[in-house]
């Protein structure tokens, strides 16, 4: 299928894009069954469906010559999740209706809100905007939808898991009852679909996924990392990949805020997206993207709703996605009109079976892998550099007078080194991690220690996770019973009824000494036993069991607090046993 049938103001604006022949959802929506009906679109993010719908609502805006009429009301309306996602549609929407003589105006948060009114007074083809500022103008009377020919949800599942519902139906509701709805959305969960069922009639509908949900132009990655070295795993993933442009999805603000402050002291050119940051921050860190000031964005899921960088080539999810369809959006940022990408899940060694769970429902092959060690970054620099430097260049007489004083100074070996040297200087520096294999693991687990902890002898208690043992009052005890202070305690087991625990040998004599004296002293910590033992048993489960932070970096899972009733410090008999939730298989 071609665009030949299309009217020929559109056509001509595909073609000067570099369109030759239509997506699977843009052949979808100008298929003749399509013509003139409300649609129900499921299509993946990157799959060129903002063209989409501006091809499939033309025969309702353009007049026989294929031309925008005069309106001083809208005739067709884009209703978008996010403030970036509304800018992008609008700016696609530009130049694909530029020929016809198209006045676009965008309505989002954020922006200066009278400046919006006066470009409506003025009257606008198509309007696009954010559900909470639609509204905003629909109330105030600047927003006048009685002459709409069509309105389109795009993402629509975002908007809703975002609630904006009553938005969307007061909006619906100012509408025309003749006019086309078309919803676009990657997932179609129940909620959409009655949204759907409600506002549309005799919609068809339309599905561009295929059984294969993971996106076609998007290899995926599982790489399997130490739970205190994810931040490490993305230094090592950013120099292997050396991508153009790369963005980090966080699940929080603050975890945003502080990768990005690492990222920054390591020498990377890197931006963030969340919440916390102005329309103006926003703009400001795109533009940086886009004139490749920035190589590398942190952002939030939200925040990154919508953003479509032509250079985009590698996704790393930092912290887990909640669900298969998080996973698809944020992936779906790359791999984008036919070009490839990557996309990198981080995932610490005790979530890998929920990760397992969720790439078979979203029916994603990732392959699993280790973190680039430094030896694979550097053979990917000395690739990258000669490929670099072998390239056809032209130069002029000052490069090469500035060359052949060089040479009256040094040897080509020389200037060479010095050149590859300087390249070297300005990259960040790989981080080394532990080898991804239990042998390692356990390896690295008895060599990294804390300073004065490279003797120490293992003690045992006779209490465990099953009697809601919890280092906040585990190290107390030890405390007062054992007459050292906290830093005098090393690592930590908690396992299902016991607790292991290491105290520096220097000091282990005067530790048993004082147990012995405080055994028998009346309370709750009384029936608490502590005698010395040869340390936890090296088992399978031996990873699922927590250390106290003050143990080696990289090891062991970090501790929940206690759900008993007992208050920290009153001991391990003062609630009920703690239910362990039970990972997906």
């Amino acid at each position: 299928m071609t665009f030949t049938d299309l009217p020929p103001v559109l056509a001509e604006a595909l073609t000067e894009r570099g369109y030759a022949a239509p997506t699977a959802v843009q052949a979808a929506v100008l298929s003749p069954e399509a013509a003139g009906r409300d649609l129900v679109v499921s299509a993946q993010t990157g799959s060129g469906k903002t063209v989409a719908f501006g091809l499939a609502f033309a025969s309702d805006l353009l007049d026989a010559e294929g031309k925008l009429p005069f309106a001083l009301t809208p005739l067709a309306l884009v209703i978008a999740p996010t403030r970036e996602l509304a800018l992008q549609v609008s700016r696609e929407l530009a130049w694909l209706y530029a020929r016809a003589g198209a006045r676009i105006a965008t309505c989002v948060g954020g922006m200066d809100a009278s400046r919006e009114r006066r470009n409506l007074q003025g009257g606008a083809h198509i309007v696009v905007g954010t559900p909470g500022r639609l509204r905003d103008h629909l109330e105030r009377g600047a927003l006048d939808l009685s002459a709409l020919k069509a309105v389109v949800l795009d993402e629509a599942d975002e908007m809703l898991d975002m609630g904006f519902r009553e938005d969307l139906e007061e909006i619906l509701d100012a509408t025309p009852a003749k006019r086309r709805t078309l919803l676009f959305s990657a997932t179609m969960p129940k909620p959409i679909v009655a949204l759907a069922r409600r506002y549309q009639r005799d919609a068809l509908r339309l599905s561009t996924v295929g059984d294969d949900r993971g996106h076609g132009d998007i290899a995926y990655q599982a790489v399997t990392v130490a739970p205190a070295e994810i931040e490490a795993a993305v230094v090592n993933l950013l120099r292997f990949h050396e991508a153009e442009t790369a963005i980090l999805f966080c699940a929080t603000r603050d975890n945003v805020r502080r990768l990005h402050a690492m990222l920054q002291e390591r020498g990377f050119a890197v931006v963030a997206l969340s919440g916390e940051h102005s329309q103006s921050e926003r703009n400001h860190a795109l533009q940086a993207l886009r004139d490749r000031r920035a190589r590398v964005c942190v952002a939030t899921d939200v925040a990154a709703r919508g953003i479509d960088l032509p250079t985009l080539s590698l996704v790393i999810h930092v912290e887990i996605p909640r669900d298969a369809e998080t996973l698809q959006h944020r992936s779906g940022r790359t791999g984008r009109a036919g070009k490839k990408g990557t996309a990198v899940l981080i995932v610490p060694y005790p979530r890998r079976r929920r990760v397992e769970a969720m790439l078979r429902g979203a029916r994603i092959e990732a392959e699993w892998i280790g973190a680039p060690s430094p030896a694979e970054i550097r053979t990917q620099d000395r690739e990258r550099l000669l490929a670099a430097l072998l390239q056809p260049v032209e130069f002029d007489e000052e490069d090469r007078a500035l060359a052949s004083r060089l040479l009256e100074e040094r040897s080509p070996e020389d200037i060479a080194a010095a050149l590859v040297r300087s390249h070297r200087a300005a990259m960040p520096q790989p981080e080394e991690l532990i080898e991804n294999t239990p042998e390692a693991r356990r390896a690295a687990q008895q060599e990294r220690h804390r300073p004065g902890f490279e003797d120490v002898v293992w003690f045992r208690m006779d209490i465990g996770r099953r009697q809601n043992a919890d280092p906040r009052w585990i190290l107390p005890l030890l405390c007062r019973r054992g007459h050292i202070t906290r830093g005098e305690v090393g690592a930590i087991r908690i396992a299902a009824s016991e607790t292991h625990f290491q105290v520096p040998r220097a000091i282990a004599g005067k530790f048993s000494a004082a147990l012995a004296r405080t055994t028998g002293e009346e309370g709750d910590e009384a029936g608490v036993r502590i005698e010395p033992s040869e340390g936890p048993r090296e088992t399978a489960r031996s990873h699922r069991k927590g250390d106290h932070g003050a143990a080696p970096s990289g090891q062991g899972r970090p501790f929940r607090p206690g759900r008993g009733k007992g208050k920290p410090g009153a001991g391990p008999r003062g609630g009920k046993p703690q239910q362990r939730r039970k990972e997906p298989r």
